[in-house]
């Protein structure tokens, strides 16, 4: 499963017939690096970013007013860097990133360059960073003075040299099979189309698809630094963000002057990917309880029960309503789970989603109809979607090798989802076409400190759903001399964007002056939703 912003709900995966939101994390090849490994091909790999990061600095961006139908606003302005799309063959076919930015808003001697976002994914677009600026988000305020806020679109993403996997209006069709099985027919049906979504794949996006890994996205990271003329990158990198900036950080290790990272993936090779999807499967399930825990104690406003276990029962009878006839005929139990889901990932979504199904039993199926249930008639958004998921599939499916036994994915997922039930069976259809896939996949990068790193910021909560908190301490010790914020019974993907003092100001300080305190630090949770 993948990590995405708040504000957007994917649904997915049109072939493996889950419906998945996501935002997560992503994967590695064996990737040169400027300093470590010397194996040939890493060291032609790392001479073509050198070469490209070189080309790149010369022609710098032709800064100019968006696109209109982007939707960024003035003083946002949008660009292009053109990157190799294999950096073995730096003077080979050459593909173009979008790239956005805003000025910083304090003076020339507040300005400390730019701010480079990725907000997970993989698939995610990190185009809609400046907008912090432009909507004035409070916690932003102070870092704005000192940096411009640049956003950008990954490679295959957007409007990147995007790719697809499927026909988007086919991709989100409703309702689609329940993810759970009841019978061996019902996991051969999957399976079937797990291995025609990776057949399409490779049908529709074929070129790209050995060229869509972690390192190379690292490495299109450094060749945008050089366009924007810095001799430094400051990052900020959220979700499968934090592994990107993990690889970048090991590849480049003298590039980074300041880097936060928020609501981590594990870096370890025996994490990406296969295990992280199963260390979510188990992370979900602790958020949802908690989610179900706080719908009871505000069993005033919903009337869904006073119990976690009578809020647990209203969700498996709704489930077995929708399962034996689809809600206005389009949302089963997999549009279910992709709408539900939201309420484990972000503390955002606990109010809005307990109100709609809270109507529902209230005898209002409307709204959770309306809520749930794809629209066909917005294509431009479906199109998003369908690229958002073919993006997370072909680096997730790339960046490791994944296993290709069925009785080893039955095993582990049939074993898992004895416990935890809300999100096994869903996340492993999602994951499924990596069992299959055609292009090169990789060996991930050993994450770990290089010469010349500095001090790396790390900000993670304890119940993370979507990115379990021990991804945090693994980082924390392969990154010498990072420090840890660790946001204690709290659990929403995303920590820097929310207001806690007591963590806002210590980014802003370390983003701002480079300090940070001299041991780790536990803060408070932030509040908890009000109904």
């Amino acid at each position: 499963m993948r990590g995405l912003r708040p504000t957007r709900r994917v649904t997915a995966l049109g072939s493996a017939g889950a419906l998945v939101t996501a935002t997560l994390i992503a994967g590695a090849l064996a990737a040169p690096s400027a300093t470590a490994d010397s194996r040939h091909g890493q060291n032609r790999e790392a001479r073509g970013a050198a070469i490209a990061a070189d080309r790149a600095a010369k022609a710098g961006i032709d800064w100019a007013d968006c696109p209109a139908d982007w939707g960024f606003e003035k003083p946002i302005q949008c660009g292009w860097v053109s990157v190799p799309l294999d950096y073995a063959h730096p003077y080979g076919k050459q593909i173009k990133l979008a790239v956005d930015r805003i000025g910083n808003t304090g003076t020339k001697e507040e300005r400390q360059g730019a701010l480079v976002y990725n907000p997970g994914g993989p698939g995610a677009s990190g185009m809609r960073f400046p907008r912090r600026v432009t909507t004035k988000a409070p916690v932003w305020v102070n870092t704005a003075k000192a940096y411009d806020f640049v956003g950008f679109d990954p490679r295959g993403v957007g409007h990147s040299a995007p790719i697809s996997c499927i026909d988007p209006q086919e991709f989100v069709k409703a309702p689609k099979a329940d993810p759970v099985p009841d019978t061996e027919a019902d996991k051969l049906a999957q399976r079937k189309l797990a291995a025609a979504y990776a057949d399409g794949c490779a049908e529709r996006s074929g070129a790209m698809l050995p060229q869509m890994t972690t390192p190379n996205a690292a490495r299109d990271l450094d060749v945008i630094r050089a366009a924007l003329g810095e001799k430094k990158l400051n990052y900020l990198g959220v979700s499968y963000g934090t592994y990107l900036g993990a690889v970048y950080g090991t590849l480049f290790p003298k590039h980074v002057r300041r880097m936060v990272v928020d609501s981590v993936v594990d870096p370890s090779r025996e994490n990406i990917w296969y295990q992280a999807n199963l260390e979510q499967d188990i992370a979900f399930e602790g958020r949802w309880k908690d989610w179900e825990d706080w719908v009871a104690k505000n069993d005033a406003a919903f009337h869904l029960g006073d119990t976690r276990a009578k809020v647990q029962d209203q969700w498996l009878k709704l489930r077995a309503t929708a399962k034996k006839s689809p809600l206005g005929g389009v949302v089963g139990p997999a549009e279910l789970i992709s709408f539900f889901q939201s309420a484990p990932y972000y503390d955002s979504s606990w109010v809005p989603t307990a109100q709609v199904f809270s109507k529902y039993v209230a005898g209002d199926t409307q709204a959770l109809i309306d809520a749930a249930s794809p629209d066909l008639s917005d294509t431009a958004g479906n199109i998003s979607s369908e690229n958002g998921n073919a993006v997370y599939t072909a680096v997730e499916c790339a960046d490791a090798k994944w296993p290709t036994s069925w009785k080893r994915w039955d095993r582990d997922n049939t074993r898992l989802h004895k416990d935890y039930p809300f999100m096994t069976w869903a996340n492993a259809w999602m994951n499924l076409p990596c069992a299959t896939w055609s292009a090169k996949q990789q060996t991930p990068v050993d994450v770990k400190t290089g010469k010349g790193l500095p001090q790396v910021l790390i900000v993670q909560s304890t119940r993370d759903a979507a990115t379990p908190y021990p991804g945090a301490v693994e980082l924390h010790k392969r990154f010498k001399g990072s420090r840890l914020i660790t946001e204690k019974d709290a659990g929403s993907h995303g920590v820097t964007g929310l207001v806690n003092p007591c963590i806002n100001g210590r980014v802003d300080t370390y983003l701002l002056t480079g300090k940070t305190d001299a041991a780790d630090v536990t803060c408070t949770p932030h509040a908890t939703p009000t109904p």
